[in-house]
């Protein structure tokens, strides 16, 4: 499963996490036994000259991936912020806290509250 993972691509980065990392594409080991059209055309000296071509371009597959990591939050964040009603504070009005913001070293147990308050709003800013 776990190879799996990291030799499918994904749908964000258009990349597999192996092909980020090491920047080449994965073989199953099944393909060696098999004699894939990779195992057949293997030479070893094309391959050497290959690599040091890829380590010159390493970093452009890395910086289209975080293009498209970008361009991926930015929709997310528009199909989310697109259901969001703002509701401007006015004073008097109660207000809750998060208590994870306020206890930030996470000390607090599974069981505590998640919000603090009541609170009242006394200055707007």
């Amino acid at each position: 499963m776990l190879w799996a993972y990291r030799t499918t691509l994904e749908t964000i980065t258009g990349e597999s996490p192996f092909s980020l990392c090491f920047g080449s594409e994965a073989m199953i080991p099944m393909e060696i036994g098999v004699h894939s059209p990779k195992v057949v055309h293997f030479n070893e000296t094309n391959n050497e000259e290959g690599w040091r071509n890829l380590l010159d371009l390493a970093e452009e597959p890395r910086d289209k991936t975080a293009i498209r990591v970008a361009a991926y939050q930015q929709r997310v964040s528009r199909y989310y912020n697109k259901r969001v009603n703002p509701r401007p504070l006015r004073e008097g009005d109660l207000v809750l806290h998060n208590a994870a913001i306020a206890d930030p070293t996470g000390t607090r147990g599974k069981l505590a509250p998640n919000w603090e308050g009541p609170y009242k709003v006394k200055k707007v800013l």
